[in-house]
């Protein structure tokens, strides 16, 4: 089997790349990353990318039509990492975000649907806004509160309307936030650990009450794989997937200082950002009850681990700070 990844030198995306060659030795991924701020080569190291390998790589842009159609032949199946995904980044220039994470997405469904393709569209739960009334669900209105988590949300409508449409075999999942290692310095576990590393404050928005959902990112790649192997999945269905670990943003931040010997004083209250979800939680009751997944990886350790490997990687996140 030869699947396309796009995205695939990212946090996730490269994560995935690697769960799949290992789990399945007869596949072949075709890897298509644009390599912009958060794509790394660094994240591919040991994969190989020769005519031996079952792994290709190809630079270029889900928006160029001619890298897609030269990437798609021969694969069976398009899983969607690619995209801009920083909140805070989409506040300032959301034209990208609309570009890659909407039209990128449509030019991938086109060739999907030339190329006789299945279509995966990693989503995320940012698309529901504020879960209020309990984690959400995949039939909740989507209400999302960034130009990221509307594009997120254009992107996986317009992946829907190419299964009604043309029945185009779609699936949908929609993520809480991940955690695990060589995820790019901006995002909130690595940004603080690296940070703490090296003795600066750590910022946090406004109160620091709010919550996410955290999931190691082998448990999230699992659940994709799942997803992959089930015909039924392919019929614009959406899949919520979350690992039942709702914590703080200062409950985060406590367990970064204390397992790196930090001060509670390089904590720092800063202005909240724009639009500022309070809560990001989904039931994922549906792929557990349809398809027997569920997450295998406790937090207390993982957590641990992973800012283990931030402290013992200088050498990867060295190049990316500023």
């Amino acid at each position: 089997m030869k699947i396309l990844v796009t995205g695939g030198a990212g946090f996730i995306g490269s994560n995935f790349v690697r769960h799949m060659l290992s789990a399945h030795r007869d596949l072949e991924i075709v890897n298509l990353d644009k390599l912009t701020y958060a794509g790394n080569l660094d994240n591919l190291e040991g994969l190989g990318a020769g005519e031996e390998s079952r792994h290709k790589f190809i630079r270029g842009d889900i928006c160029d039509k001619k890298i897609v159609e030269q990437a798609i032949k021969g694969c069976e199946v398009v899983v969607n990492f690619a995209a801009e995904t920083h909140v805070d980044r989409s506040i300032s220039n959301a034209e990208d975000f609309v570009k890659t994470d909407v039209y990128g997405t449509l030019v991938l469904l086109e060739a999907c649907r030339k190329a006789d393709a299945k279509f995966v569209q990693i989503s995320t739960d940012e698309v529901y806004g504020n879960a209020e009334n309990g984690p959400s669900k995949e039939t909740d209105e989507l209400k999302p509160r960034s130009p990221y988590a509307a594009s997120k949300a254009g992107a996986d409508r317009l992946a829907f309307s190419y299964w009604a449409t043309h029945g185009l075999p779609v699936v949908i999942t929609r993520c809480t936030n991940n955690y695990g290692p060589n995820q790019y310095p901006e995002k909130l576990i690595p940004l603080f650990a690296i940070n703490a590393l090296q003795g600066k404050e750590l910022p946090v928005y406004g109160t620091g009450k709010n919550t996410r959902d955290w999931i190691y990112v082998l448990d999230h790649c699992k659940a994709i794989e799942r997803v992959m192997q089930e015909e039924k999945c392919f019929r614009g269905e959406v899949y919520n997937i979350g690992a039942g670990n709702e914590l703080s943003v200062l409950e985060i931040t406590s367990v970064i200082l204390k397992q790196l010997g930090k001060p509670a004083s390089l904590l720092k209250h800063v202005q909240d950002r724009p639009g500022h979800v309070v809560r990001h939680a989904v039931d994922s009751g549906k792929i557990r009850s349809e398809l027997g997944w569920k997450p295998e990886h406790l937090f207390e350790q993982n957590i641990a681990s992973t800012i283990e490997w931030y402290k013992s990687n200088k050498w990867w996140w060295s190049k990316l700070i500023r």
